[in-house]
């Protein structure tokens, strides 16, 4: 692994810092949020047209940069050192690389380079416990029996879907919905992802009153929905292409942890070399200096461990001149690297969160202040995709770390 960065990521970061500089500062944040969509259309539109972001880690041949998940990595951390609200996460994250693996040919060439241009956007519609992040996804989260969820069923041709998920990332406002459902019954049981537009009939889509306003939310409901079967082949192994986009998602998501930790973190020590108490500066004491080198180095290893999760994502989804099969890379690292790297990058940034609110003092809590929303995106993430410890305990549990072994007597 080469930890330097090449002149084009240099080069992303960048362009993208200056950009968000511009355009999504606290008062375009706020304003944003409250929109019906609970993002900025025009700076998606800038995203899309002026750096191609959704369509970083697309191939050329489907009208993407042809960069790696490392490059959309990066760009995630510029945009959580901003708490940017876009549709990046739902579309370009979760959505186009189960189109590209899963798809036909029609369907890839139909959706991707749409989705490339940041014309269209799209919203998973899975139980988050369908990333395997926390849990195996082979059971029966996505719906059936006693378990809720949506359910898919063949009528002619085509399919329906029936049932309700939520919280959706984006899934009030994005234009394609891709919906995990189960079918089969008890005797043929699998999940299977389906392509729903969201204005379809019989889609109601309602935005949740979410902790994180930063990260708009949706919940859906399908009644008796017209979809199309995402690929063509029903007996694909939809829980462990899902897996495998989870953990990318998570490397994804571990570096834009780390974006608004270093920025929040950035934002404590400007404040405490302005605040002066007992006739000093509070930076200058040297209680004030502990806690915030603690956090600083705890920022540094969560870098560390997003950008290894980036780089090793990178490598699975590299093709066979990296790997000999995506299958075989994801079974030999256990597929559990971004969940890790996503642990330690929530833990930093709940860290570095609430160090900012105790020292920036009686403002530091208050709504008005920036503080509050890094604190409120460390805790809406781990309400979404799972909580520090359990990420932990599953990376744990797939290396069997603490597998019970005989002891002689």
């Amino acid at each position: 692994m080469d930890a330097g960065f090449t002149a084009e990521q240099d080069e992303i970061r960048r362009t993208l810092r200056e950009l968000l500089h511009k355009r999504c500062g606290p008062e375009e944040l706020r304003a944003a949020v409250d929109t019906p969509a609970g993002h900025d259309p025009a700076l998606w539109t800038a995203l899309a047209e002026q750096l191609g972001l959704p369509g970083l880690a697309l191939p050329e041949a489907y009208g993407g940069i042809g960069c790696s998940a490392t490059e959309l990595a990066l760009a995630a951390e510029e945009t959580g050192r901003v708490l940017a609200p876009s549709p990046l996460l739902a579309t370009a994250v979760l959505v186009a690389p189960l189109v590209l693996a899963l798809g036909t040919d029609a369907q890839r060439a139909d959706l991707l380079p749409r989705i490339a241009s940041g014309a269209l956007t799209a919203a998973l519609a899975a139980p988050a416990a369908g990333l395997a992040l926390t849990g195996d996804n082979r059971g029966d989260w996505a719906g059936g029996g006693r378990a809720g969820g949506v359910q898919a069923r063949r009528t002619g041709t085509g399919w329906t879907l029936y049932g309700e998920v939520g919280p959706v990332p984006d899934g009030h406002s994005a234009r394609l919905l891709l919906v995990a459902a189960h079918t089969g019954g008890f005797a043929r049981s699998r999940t299977l992802l389906f392509l729903v537009a969201g204005d379809a009939d019989g889609v109601v889509r309602t935005r949740h009153t979410a902790l994180d306003a930063t990260r708009p939310l949706g919940h859906l409901q399908l009644r008796d929905v017209e979809a199309e079967l995402l690929g063509a082949d029903e007996g694909a192994d939809v829980p462990a292409a899902l897996a495998r986009t989870g953990d990318g998602a998570a490397a994804v998501l571990a570096c834009e942890a780390v974006g608004a930790a270093d920025r929040v973190l950035e934002r404590t020590v400007e404040y405490v070399k302005q605040r002066e108490q007992f006739g000093r500066a509070i930076g200058s004491f040297q209680a004030v200096k502990h806690r915030l080198a603690d956090v600083y180095v705890q920022v540094q290893a969560a870098r560390s461990a997003a950008y290894y999760a980036a780089w090793a994502t990178a490598q699975g989804s590299g093709g066979a001149a990296r790997s000999a099969s995506l299958e075989g890379w994801w079974r030999e690292t256990g597929g559990r690297v971004g969940g890790l790297a996503l642990a330690q990058g929530l833990e930093a940034l709940r860290s570095s969160a609430g160090e900012a609110i105790q020292l920036h003092g009686g403002i530091g809590f208050t709504w008005e202040h920036d503080v509050q929303l890094y604190f409120k995106r460390a805790a809406g993430d781990e309400l979404l995709f799972g909580p520090v410890h359990r990420l932990r305990a599953h990376a744990a549990d797939a290396a069997s770390l603490f597998t019970a072994t005989e002891v002689p007597v």
